[in-house]
């Protein structure tokens, strides 16, 4: 059990990459437990599925904290209280300090709602449909202390249809979602992943800068 990856996953909300994440562990053979999931918001759905899975959760309330220094320290903590190694942030809507995610570098990966680097912040489909995008998608991504600009991992790629709406494209933005997050996870825990230099190596091999790319051909 000592070489199995040690992953705490953090949430904010429903927490349905974490239910996929969940899921692909359970159904394939990855070496990667789910220590513990956090959660800031203590009425987070996500921890219920956390729950039911059998996974422990906490919670670390930010608005019980003066300052984001502060409220990261107690998450750090936690984490160490159940022997973190890698952190996934599935939905986790607080901008962590720079001190914290230098601690994970290399061991810390997020998921974000665009083709990066295009589209970094909030409001990504909406943005999508009004800027003209033709292809938009998801990015799972090494964290680093700018927002959204880590080494690309593997991104899901689709065409924006002219029917398109913000709701149904992040619908389909969804579904990619639980197919890449889960694959990265699963590479991370294999030991065939890594972070040098901000290259992203995947068996041995430098991936170029939009990572691997998986494209959605369904309409």
């Amino acid at each position: 059990m000592n070489d199995r990856l040690k992953a705490a996953v953090l949430i904010s909300g429903n927490g349905t990459n974490l239910d996929a994440i969940i899921n692909h562990l359970s159904t394939h053979d990855v070496p990667c437990n789910i220590q513990v999931v956090v959660s800031n918001n203590p009425s987070a759905y996500g921890l219920l599925r956390a729950t039911r899975a059998g996974i422990p959760t906490a919670v670390v309330n930010h608005r019980d904290y003066p300052d984001r220094y502060t409220f990261d320290q107690q998450l750090l903590k936690t984490l160490n209280k159940h022997q973190t190694h890698t952190v996934i942030l599935a939905g986790f809507m607080r901008i962590l300090t720079t001190d914290f995610v230098e601690h994970f570098k290399g061991r810390m990966l997020n998921i974000h709602p665009s083709l990066l680097p295009k589209l970094k912040g909030l409001d990504t489909h909406k943005r999508a449909i009004e800027e003209g995008h033709e292809f938009h998608g998801a990015s799972v991504h090494f964290v680093t202390p700018e927002l959204d600009s880590g080494a690309v991992i593997i991104r899901g790629r689709l065409r924006v249809n002219a029917q398109d709406t913000a709701e149904s494209l992040a619908q389909r933005v969804h579904q990619l979602e639980y197919r890449i997050y889960p694959q990265a996870v699963e590479w991370l825990a294999k030991g065939r992943l890594r972070l040098d230099n901000n290259n992203v190596y995947l068996d041995d091999e430098v991936l170029p800068p939009e990572g691997v790319e998986v494209i959605d051909e369904n309409p």
